[in-house]
């Protein structure tokens, strides 16, 4: 898993901007196909103080609207939720990340871009489950 909108930021950087109101979302979409119908949550996207969430959310947005409501009667409840999420910018899971940052660094730079070993794979994928529920 990666997080999106950060290139080689430093953990001081990444205090910085969230304490500038700075903060990383998960953003949910929906996809049905008539009596099936698929929610997922994104991977986690970092959304600087001077950015707007929704903006980032669009193109979740716009699956869910187009392809989220087909499914019966799921697709059209998740779709609601979704479109939500998306309409108020994500669902905000700084904390947790910030937490997890801290207690994976041991030096000033943590590259969310670089190659991942398989134990920090799993780890960021248990987190992102647990932050989908």
């Amino acid at each position: 898993m990666k997080i999106n909108g950060i290139k080689n930021l430093t953990v001081q950087d990444l205090q910085d901007e969230v304490a500038a109101g700075g903060k990383f979302v998960i953003y949910s979409y929906c996809i049905s196909i008539i009596v099936m119908s698929f929610k997922r949550g994104t991977d986690i996207y970092f959304v600087k103080s001077n950015e707007n969430g929704f903006v980032k959310s669009l193109p979740w947005f716009f699956i869910t609207l187009f392809l989220g409501w087909w499914g019966l009667p799921w697709g059209i409840i998740y779709s609601f939720g979704c479109l939500g999420n998306c309409i108020n910018g994500g669902k905000d899971v700084t904390s947790e990340v910030m937490n997890f940052v801290h207690a994976q660094t041991n030096g000033p730079v943590f590259d969310f871009q670089k190659e991942v070993t398989p134990e920090e794979e799993r780890g960021l994928d248990q987190l992102k489950k647990g932050l989908e529920n």
